[in-house]
């Protein structure tokens, strides 16, 4: 009797520490469903009958323990897709993409190089006046006073033509650059406030280069319309360049602004040759210019 007492007293221990909520899952054969308890055998039933109101609570929390990782995991595997684009690196770029990008790194190297006079304390800030003063002979307010006063004073029919001509050429000019700068917006390659005169002629950002493209155009114009001698027509082809290397020297354009301007400034005197007014078109804005046009004469 004692043996036998001693073995139920056993047994009614071992089940009631299988019946505690943290060792439930030892009344469960693994690989079985939700009735996997119930062929356990005879003494499962009775711990599970004892149990079956205790664990509910418990496996709620258990469960929402394993979900917080779960979501705290999943926001750390989605964190990394959202990165901004400027942290983000493309690991098989184009050839022309890098070809573009190389060949802007060279540009603003360069330019900035080259900016000598952009500040009073840069290498050549002793010229910066001089320089910025043959800038300003290329700039599009003084070439539109300066053909205003010229036509003023013109007295023959061919000297009126062609400044009337020159001058929708210049307003062309500078209408068409600032309309690009202002698509572009491009900054320079030294971080400077536009002047007074930059902001009236509305050269207000780098790309295409304004200087650049009038001096060619002026200069094209002037040689395919006025006869000159082969030192004058030098010196109109040096003063173009010069005109256009100035922005470079004083900061303002990039060396490509630069070429862009070229460009730009061929095409405008193309467009002016191809529009170009007659010498009865330009008598009549004169007069409707000077308020003494009469439809009837």
């Amino acid at each position: 009797m004692p043996s036998s007492y001693n073995v139920r007293s056993s047994a009614r221990e071992r089940n009631n520490v299988l019946s505690r909520p943290e060792f439930m899952s030892l009344n469960h054969q693994p690989g079985r469903g939700g009735g996997g308890g119930g062929g356990g055998g005879g003494g499962a039933p009775s711990v599970c009958r004892g149990s079956t109101r205790r664990p509910g609570p418990i496996k709620h929390q258990a469960s929402q323990q394993n979900e917080e990782p779960t979501d705290s995991g999943s926001k750390d595997r989605r964190e990394p897709n959202k990165m901004p684009e400027e942290d983000c690196m493309q690991l098989n770029p184009s050839f022309k993409g890098i070809a573009m990008n190389s060949l802007l790194a060279i540009d603003i190297c360069l330019s900035k190089r080259m900016g000598v006079c952009a500040y009073t304390t840069s290498s050549w800030g002793g010229c910066r006046s001089m320089v910025a003063l043959l800038a300003l002979t290329g700039h599009g307010i003084t070439w539109i006073i300066g053909t205003l006063v010229c036509l003023t004073r013109s007295n023959t029919l061919a000297g009126q033509e062609v400044l009337v001509n020159l001058l929708l050429a210049l307003i062309l000019d500078v209408m068409t650059v600032a309309g690009v700068q202002r698509l572009v917006k491009r900054r320079g390659p030294w971080e400077m406030t536009p002047g007074f005169m930059d902001c009236v002629a509305l050269d207000i950002y780098s790309f295409p280069a304004a200087h650049a493209s009038r001096a060619t155009m002026v200069s094209k114009f002037l040689l395919s319309h006025l006869v000159l001698a082969v030192p004058l027509r030098i010196l109109l082809v040096v003063w173009a360049f010069l005109v256009s290397m100035s922005r470079v020297l004083l900061g303002k354009h990039h060396l490509t602004d630069m070429v862009c301007g070229f460009a730009l400034g061929m095409l405008h005197f193309s467009l002016m040759e191809t529009v170009w007014l007659s010498s009865n078109t330009c008598q009549t804005l004169i007069s409707i210019s000077t308020l003494s046009w009469s439809p009837f004469f």
